[in-house]
């Protein structure tokens, strides 16, 4: 068996691996696993459906449930076409900072979680502490749902689950939800002169983007709920973010691409957000056909996140309240994987080092105070809820 590491050498590691969410993340898990069974900690895979990426889950203490969940993921955004000072992807300290990329997004708390699982397991605790890494949360968290399944299928189900994306270590108990799909205008290509006589896919996608503009207004108009309150802006919203279309001036567009996507406060649910926009993509397409029949509108589900929302007497937050002594009232708007896990039953919190507005920049960094900070989080839950 060798040493166990310290969690800056954890850390180090982590981020020498360029796991950008467009790239395999195996050679990561490959080292994690490795090095979590040479400490003598069995580990599970669950691959995604090409093989080129997996999560990886683990488990130590007794074999019971209602035990503690350290989640994080392991892919990281680009570096392309950022003016890096550093080498984004070797961890280097300086003026109290380490900077990396996902250094504070989110591998620093990987790193204090991998440590915590390896002393947990070598010092013995009564109740048990598990881990879930996973793939593809940058581009909408797609690897959390399946990893969870597969985690319940192998695992004695634990009660609460603490995610670790950077929240300078405050209890976040709530964010956003969201649901972003591929629009596809397909029209007809005419001479622009003769316009009457064509669908121009561009023309009519601007009627679903308008959609998205008056929705915003109604929605900022309207008196929230009083969960939507805690949000900042307190309301579902629509965005179109980038499009493409379009052959020439003088031709009607035969293609017009874009994305559109909802921002869902947690009271309110996806689907619901769906079936307006699904109705507004009827009527647009019902106008288009009635010019050119074969014309049309393909709409194509890229991601679906699970909000979090306040939970009464939470186990997650009352934990991580008693470890911290933090008692303020936090959300965000961005979402993490905590949606995905209260959604199958578990009782979950947002809580990390770090703080979020470092994350995706260039010269990411997490400062050495907050690192330390997740350190003594993590001893303290070794020494206080787990013993």
């Amino acid at each position: 068996m060798t040493a166990p590491l310290s969690p800056r050498a954890i850390l180090d590691a982590l981020v020498s691996f360029p796991t950008v969410s467009r790239d395999s993340n195996l050679p990561l898990i490959d080292w994690v696993e490795e090095y979590l069974t040479g400490q003598g900690i069995k580990c599970y895979r669950q691959y995604n459906d090409e093989g080129d990426k997996a999560g990886l889950f683990a488990h130590v203490g007794p074999e019971v449930e209602g035990g503690v969940v350290l989640s994080g993921h392991t892919d990281v955004v680009p570096v392309d076409g950022q003016p890096w000072t550093t080498d984004p992807f070797t961890v280097v300290e300086k003026d109290g900072k380490l900077f990396g990329r996902g250094c504070c997004d989110m591998k620093g708390f990987d790193a204090l979680a991998i440590w915590a699982l390896v002393e947990a397991h070598h010092r013995g605790v009564s109740r048990p502490l598990q881990i879930a890494l996973s793939y593809d949360e940058e581009i909408g968290c797609t690897g959390a749902p399946p990893l969870i399944e597969e985690m319940n299928k192998h695992l004695p189900k634990a009660s609460a689950v603490l995610v670790g994306e950077p929240s300078v270590m405050k209890t976040v108990t709530a964010h956003k939800g969201g649901r972003a799909y591929r629009i596809h205008m397909k029209g007809f290509e005419v001479h622009s002169s003769l316009i009457h006589t064509g669908v121009n896919a561009i023309m009519f996608g601007a009627k679903l983007i308008e959609w998205a503009n008056q929705n915003n207004a109604a929605q900022a108009a309207a008196t929230p709920s009083d969960t939507a309150a805690l949000f900042e802006p307190p309301w579902t919203s629509t965005h179109v973010g980038q499009i493409e279309g379009g052959t020439a001036h003088n031709i009607t567009a035969k293609d017009c691409i874009f994305g559109l996507d909802f921002r869902t406060v947690p009271d309110e649910a996806n689907d619901d957000w769906r079936d307006k926009m699904l109705a507004k993509v009827a009527e647009v397409e019902a106008e288009m056909q009635a010019i050119v029949p074969e014309t049309g509108i393909e709409v194509t589900e890229t991601f679906d996140l699970m909000g979090l929302a306040p939970e009464d007497e939470g186990e997650a937050e009352s934990i991580v309240r008693q470890i911290t002594g933090d008692n303020s009232t936090d959300v965000v708007s961005y979402g993490t994987e905590a949606g995905h896990f209260q959604a199958a039953g578990y009782s979950a919190v947002v809580c990390g080092p770090g703080n979020i507005a470092q994350a995706h920049q260039p010269d990411e960094y997490l400062s050495v105070a907050q690192f330390q900070a997740g350190q003594a989080f993590m001893e303290k839950l070794l020494t206080e809820v787990l013993a």
